[in-house]
């Protein structure tokens, strides 16, 4: 696909309802539905590295912890916590390291979304513009978290615990790719997908109150940024291409007209003007000024034609 009819995944929509009507008729008319269903999901995954290697890493997280004591599954998981404290210490070791791990037993719900949901996200953004969605989530929202509790501990509104705490796993980067994917929908279902999961997670907060809840939120809120700033960006792409391909055919035509030959024939330059040697006559066919008299060649028929004797 070139450039000129390159269009940014922001701008690719789908209908929910036309999809499922669609696949609706595609499983009636298909004679192997369930073994084609099976094809299409792993052709799926075969496009979607990112998720697979995010999900294959926190199974082997998972059983890392599985194999450990308890003393040291708990040393591993505080030391990769984005707590006030490993913040203070370490952020970028503890940023890019609670990514990865999950706390409370095996990441069944984390695993499940990421080979669904995070899927089908990976395949209509791309792998690179997945992670970066992600990323943005989950650096984005640990670091809001983090100063909300360190504003708190200073004014004594929550207990110094707090700032020890363990805090690991996907989930902020995964709610903020739950809030771009908004703008994969047209139509109603973009604004029922972003209500439906706004009241989700105010439901959380309002419910737990944890400073993970408000997290999440969090993640909610830069995954709508994100999405709609991408969006404005991909709008205003395609709009330079456009004005750009539209002077280019402006200039083409203007400049077949100036090579269109004039009625001497002569071609105009650059400048619109007509060559001299065009103007004068040089360069065309020569018209001879005297035409030969054939009569004049019989001397005879010519002096009875005037009468000379």
């Amino acid at each position: 696909m070139g450039l000129g009819t390159y269009q940014p995944p922001w701008l690719r929509t789908v209908d929910p309802l036309a999809e499922m009507r669609a696949f609706r008729v595609w499983w009636e008319d298909e004679p192997h539905p369930l073994r084609r269903a099976v094809q299409a999901y792993r052709d799926l995954l075969a496009v979607t590295p990112a998720c697979i290697a995010y999900a294959f890493t926190l199974f082997i997280t998972w059983w890392t912890l599985r194999g450990a004591s308890d003393i040291v599954g708990r040393r591993l998981i505080f030391s990769a916590s984005t707590n006030l404290r490993n913040m203070q210490k370490d952020p970028i070791q503890v940023l890019v390291a609670s990514a990865f791990w999950t706390d409370g037993g095996f990441p069944w719900g984390d695993i499940l979304i990421l080979v669904t949901l995070m899927a089908l996200a990976e395949r209509w953004l791309g792998s690179l513009r997945w992670i970066l969605v992600v990323a943005i989530g989950h650096v984005g929202a640990t670091l809001i978290t983090v100063l909300g509790i360190s504003h708190k501990i200073d004014k004594h509104l929550i207990p110094t615990r707090v700032a020890f705490a363990s805090d690991v796993g996907p989930s902020y980067g995964i709610s903020a790719m739950l809030a771009a994917l908004t703008f994969r929908l047209r139509g109603p279902a973009r604004w029922l997908w972003a209500l439906g999961v706004l009241s989700w997670y105010a439901y959380g907060v309002y419910h737990g109150r944890t400073f993970t809840d408000y997290g999440h939120f969090f993640a909610l809120l830069i995954g709508f940024t994100v999405g709609a700033i991408a969006l404005a960006l991909a709008h205003r792409l395609v709009a330079v291409r456009e004005r750009k391909a539209a002077a280019h055919s402006a200039a083409a035509v203007a400049h077949s007209a100036e090579a269109v030959p004039d009625s001497a024939g002569a071609v105009p330059d650059s400048a619109g003007a007509v060559p001299d040697s065009a103007r004068h006559g040089v360069g065309t066919p020569t018209v001879a000024l005297d035409e030969p008299d054939g009569g004049l060649d019989d001397a005879r028929r010519d002096r009875a034609e005037h009468g000379h004797h």
